[in-house]
C-alpha cells in the first residue's frame, strides 16, 4: 500500500509545474539536477521513483538557476498554475545563478 503522505519526485515536479511532462521531470532527476533535503539530510536524487514528503526541501537546477522550495502539499492531480503554487513555498536563497 502506498504512503498517503509521500509522492514520487517526478510526479510532484510535474504537479507543481516545474516540468511540462513527467518524462521531463524524470529526466531532470536522472541528470542529477534535483536534490532533496529530508529530515535534515540532503541527497542528490538519481531515480524518479524517490519520494518527497510535506516539509521536505527540494533544490532544482534549471537553466543555470537554482530554485529551492519547501514542499507544502503533494496534490492529487496536475491543476492550474495557482493550484501548483499552493504545493510549495519558495525558500529565500532561491533564484541565485551559478557562476
Amino acid at each position: 500500500m502506498a504512503d498517503p503522505d509521500a509522492c514520487r519526485i517526478d510526479v510532484w515536479l510535474w504537479r507543481a509545474r516545474f516540468a511540462k511532462t513527467r518524462s521531463i521531470a524524470a529526466a531532470l532527476v536522472e541528470a542529477g539536477a534535483v536534490r532533496l533535503t529530508h529530515q535534515g539530510r540532503q541527497s542528490r536524487l538519481d531515480k524518479p521513483s524517490r519520494v518527497v514528503h510535506p516539509g521536505d526541501a527540494v533544490l532544482i537546477v534549471r537553466d543555470g538557476r537554482l530554485i529551492e522550495v519547501r514542499v507544502q502539499a503533494l496534490g492529487e492531480r496536475r491543476g492550474s498554475p495557482d493550484a501548483a503554487r499552493a504545493l510549495y513555498s519558495v525558500l529565500p536563497a532561491s533564484g541565485e545563478t551559478r557562476s
